[in-house]
C-alpha cells in the first residue's frame, strides 16, 4: 500500500511517499527539479520492489527551506530520512536533476547504497549541454507554474513523446504540483558548481544507466559518459525522450526490477525489447578512464 506522510527530518517538515510493503531492499527515489512526489505514483504502482521518495524543501508538500543547501547536504538529508525510517541500506535512483543527487548519495554513503539507478542525467555542470533555449525554458519553474505554457513548450523541452501527443501533455500538466520559488531557486544552486566527474570512478555500487534518444534536457553523451566513468555500469537506451520513465514505465519497471535483482540481473534482459542494452556491466569497450 502506498502511504503518503509528513515527517520531521533535520528541522524540515517533509513528505515522505512509501511503498515499503514489498519484500526485498527498498528503492529511494530522487526526482527532478521542482517535481513533487506525486508524479511518481506510477513507478510505485508498476515497481515490484518496495520504493520511497519524499519532496526536497519546498517542493511539493514539504516546508521550505530559507537556508541553501549543496548536494552533499541534500544527501545528507535524505540519509537522516532513512535512519527516520530505520532503513540501512538501499538502492538509489535518480531522474534528471535528482541523478546528480543519487551520484552524490552513492559516493557520500557507499555503506548505504547496493545499486545505483540513473535516468536521463548527466554528472553535472561538466556535461554536454543543451540549446540554449532548452537551458533557458529550465532556469525557472514558470512551466509548472502556466499549464498553457508547459503545452507550449513540452514538446521542445522533453522531446520523444511530449512532441506531437497533446494528450499526453495535458495529462502530465494536470498531474504537475507548482514548486515554491526558494524550493526551484535552492535546487538550481545546489547544482551550479557541482560535478561527479572526479569522483564517478570511485563509486562500486553497480549502475544502470538509462537514457532517452530524443531527450533535448540532457543530451545522449551525457549517459554514454556517466557508464563509461561509473566502474560497473550498464547503458540502456529508450526510444523516447527526457521523461521516459513515464512514457515507456512498463519497459522501465521490468528493466529496473531485473536489475536491482542479482537473481534475474544473470538472466536474459528483463525488459524484453524494452531497451536496447549498448553496454552491459564491464562493456569491453576499452580501458575505462580512471
Amino acid at each position: 500500500m502506498i502511504r503518503d506522510r509528513f515527517l520531521g527530518v533535520d528541522g524540515h517538515r517533509l513528505r515522505v511517499v512509501t511503498e515499503l510493503d514489498r519484500p526485498g531492499t527498498p528503492l529511494l527515489i530522487f526526482n527532478g527539479i521542482g517535481a513533487s512526489a506525486g508524479l511518481l505514483h506510477p513507478l510505485f504502482e508498476t515497481l515490484k520492489v518496495p520504493v520511497l521518495t519524499f519532496d526536497l524543501p519546498g517542493v511539493g508538500g514539504s516546508s521550505n527551506s530559507l537556508v541553501p543547501r549543496r548536494m552533499f547536504q541534500f544527501a545528507r538529508l535524505a540519509r537522516r530520512l532513512l535512519e527516520a525510517l530505520e532503513i540501512e541500506r538501499c538502492h538509489v535512483m535518480g531522474i534528471s536533476w535528482g541523478g546528480g543527487l543519487a551520484q552524490q548519495f552513492a559516493w557520500q554513503y557507499p555503506e548505504v547504497t547496493d545499486r545505483l539507478v540513473l535516468a536521463a542525467t548527466s554528472p553535472g555542470t561538466l556535461m554536454v549541454p543543451p540549446r540554449p533555449t532548452v537551458m533557458l525554458r529550465m532556469a525557472t519553474p514558470w512551466r509548472y507554474l502556466s499549464a498553457g505554457y508547459f503545452r507550449q513548450i513540452a514538446g521542445e523541452i522533453y522531446g520523444g513523446d511530449f512532441r506531437g501527443d497533446q494528450v499526453l501533455r495535458e495529462r502530465h500538466a494536470r498531474k504537475m504540483t507548482p514548486p515554491s520559488i526558494i524550493g526551484y531557486l535552492g535546487q538550481l544552486y545546489a547544482l551550479s558548481g557541482w560535478t561527479s566527474l572526479p569522483f564517478l570512478h570511485r563509486i562500486q555500487a553497480p549502475a544502470l544507466v538509462m537514457a532517452g534518444e530524443d531527450d533535448p534536457i540532457i543530451p545522449l553523451a551525457n549517459a554514454r559518459l556517466l557508464a563509461r566513468r561509473l566502474p560497473d555500469a550498464r547503458l540502456s537506451l529508450y526510444d523516447c525522450g527526457h521523461l521516459f520513465v513515464l512514457t515507456r514505465l512498463e519497459r522501465v519497471c521490468a528493466e529496473i526490477d531485473g536489475f536491482l535483482d542479482a537473481e534475474v540481473l544473470s538472466a536474459p534482459d528483463a525488459a524484453g525489447s524494452a531497451s536496447r542494452t549498448v553496454s552491459s556491466l564491464h562493456s569491453a569497450e576499452g580501458a575505462r578512464p580512471g
